[in-house]
C-alpha cells in the first residue's frame, strides 16, 4: 500500500488558511486535524495554551506545542500515512518557528532542534503559506481577548507574517506561498494549481 500524502496549512490568525484546509480535505477525500488538538490529549493542551488567563513563559508554550505535536505524529499523523490516507492539516511544525520563533523571540536554533525531536522524518509533501497583510487580516476578525494568540498586538503578528516569509523562502522541503486575498473560492483554486502538481488522485 502506498503511502498518503501530507499536506500542511500555515498563516497568521484570520489568513482563512482553515477554511481553505478544510475545502481542500474534503475534495480530496483527506483526513483534516489541526494543532493543537488533534488528540484526545491535544484537546486538553490545546486549552491551556489559547487561554489567554493563565501565564505562560514563551518557553512553556512552545514546550506544550511540541508535545503536542510528537503525540500527535506519533497516534494520528504517522499510522494515517501509513495505511495510505492523505491528511491535510491546519497548522504543523513551521507555526511553532514562526510564532515561538519569530513572535515570541525564542532562539530558532534551539526550536528546530526541539522540533526535529518531535516530529522525526515526518514532513509534509507540501507546505502552503496562505499569506495575508496584518491589516487586512484584522479586517477579518473580531479579536479574542481570551485568546492568547488572537488577543496578541499588531507587531507580534507582523513579526508571525514575516517569519512564514523568511521560513518558506529558505525552506529545503516545498512550499507554496499563496496569496489569501480575495474570495474562498479565488484562494481555493490557487491552492489547486499546485495541488494539481502532486502524484496523488482527486477524492
Amino acid at each position: 500500500m502506498s503511502r498518503g500524502n501530507f499536506i500542511a496549512f500555515e498563516g497568521i490568525d484570520a489568513s482563512g488558511k482553515s477554511t481553505v484546509a478544510k475545502i481542500v480535505a474534503e475534495r480530496y477525500d483527506a483526513l483534516f486535524t489541526i494543532e493543537p488538538g488533534g488528540t484526545p490529549l491535544g484537546v486538553e493542551l490545546r486549552k491551556w495554551l489559547l487561554d489567554a488567563n493563565t501565564p505562560m513563559k514563551p518557553e512553556s508554550e512552545a514546550l506544550l506545542m511540541l508535545a503536542d505535536r510528537s503525540h500527535h505524529v506519533f497516534e494520528l499523523l504517522e499510522p494515517t500515512l501509513a495505511a495510505g490516507k492523505h491528511i491535510v492539516a491546519d497548522r504543523y511544525y513551521a507555526s511553532t518557528l514562526a510564532y515561538q520563533g519569530y513572535g515570541r523571540g525564542l532562539d530558532l536554533g534551539e526550536l528546530r532542534a526541539a522540533t526535529d525531536l518531535a516530529i522525526g522524518t515526518t514532513l509534509p509533501d507540501l507546505t502552503f503559506l496562505i499569506d495575508l497583510p496584518i491589516e487586512v487580516a484584522n479586517e477579518r476578525r473580531a479579536r479574542d481577548a481570551k485568546d492568547r494568540f488572537e488577543s496578541a498586538d499588531e507587531h507580534f503578528h507582523e513579526r508571525v507574517r514575516q517569519g512564514y516569509l523568511e521560513i518558506a523562502a529558505t525552506a529545503t522541503e516545498k512550499w507554496a506561498v499563496i496569496d489569501g486575498a480575495g474570495t474562498v473560492d479565488e484562494v481555493v483554486a490557487r491552492v489547486e494549481q499546485e495541488l494539481a502538481l502532486l502524484p496523488w488522485n482527486h477524492g
